[in-house]
């Protein structure tokens, strides 16, 4: 990905080299950077468009069916670590994971921009999952909600600020220098902490099937911008430098 990204780079200073004869070397990079702004609010409107679409007597069949069948497996073993699974996707889970993460990009990577850059992508997911809400409106299940809940549904902030930011760290984890075995590992159980979260918010009650696509979708799109955004200013630290 950074080559190619590197290579579009190289040819937009090629075209507008060509265009004009004196250009701001740096417009190339802000040229990328608006390209990958359109796509995010164009993936954001998209999945607003496709959210009132979906607001049909399918998708309600939909939700109910998959709700039954996973709220059907409750027992207090399951209520017990699904409670815990969600709790590891709300704020002081989050704090937790953080801190450990702070530790371990200090002491062995050496590196503390790996947690503010983590930080920053779930700072921007639980922020649009806030707009997203109150701008869809809806409303949470009517069925019993087995842990206390006050804001709206759609999207789900858990799912979306898992995706965001244990996705992130799954980014992250591929381009760590560690053992293949601890290496995978790691990412086996992010994936399925991933998933654990988005299930325990319906095994719960307190979100459709459809709230938990739905932020799974929001979340990912954030992974995928900043991932792009921290490599373009990587390139350019590295270009500013020769």
């Amino acid at each position: 990905m950074r080559q190619a990204l590197y290579a579009f780079i190289k040819s937009v200073h090629k075209f507008l080299a060509h265009i004009f004869h004196e250009y701001n070397t740096k417009l190339p990079y802000l040229i990328t950077i608006i390209i990958a702004l359109m796509v995010v609010v164009g993936g954001i409107n998209l999945f607003i468009e496709l959210t009132e679409t979906l607001k049909t007597e399918l998708l309600a069949r939909y939700d109910s069916s998959i709700t039954e069948y996973i709220i059907s497996y409750r027992s207090p073993s399951l209520t017990s670590y699904f409670k815990f699974v969600t709790n590891v996707g709300d704020f002081y889970g989050y704090l937790i994971v953080l801190g450990i993460f702070l530790v371990v990009s200090l002491f062995v990577f050496k590196r503390w921009k790996f947690v503010a850059q983590a930080t920053l992508v779930l700072a921007l997911a639980t922020v649009s999952n806030m707009m997203l809400k109150r701008f869809i409106d809806r409303a949470r299940p009517g069925i019993e909600h087995l842990v206390s809940v006050e804001t709206l549904s759609y999207p789900s902030g858990h799912a979306m600020s898992a995706m965001a930011f244990y996705g992130f760290l799954i980014f992250l984890v591929t381009k760590f220098d560690i053992h293949r075995i601890a290496k995978v590992l790691i990412l086996t159980v992010l994936v399925l902490l991933i998933l654990s979260i988005g299930i325990s918010r319906i095994y719960l009650g307190v979100h459709f099937p459809s709230d938990i696509a739905g932020g799974f979708i929001a979340g990912f799109i954030w992974v995928v911008f900043c991932v792009l955004v921290f490599y373009l200013i990587e390139i350019f630290r590295r270009d500013s430098q020769t």
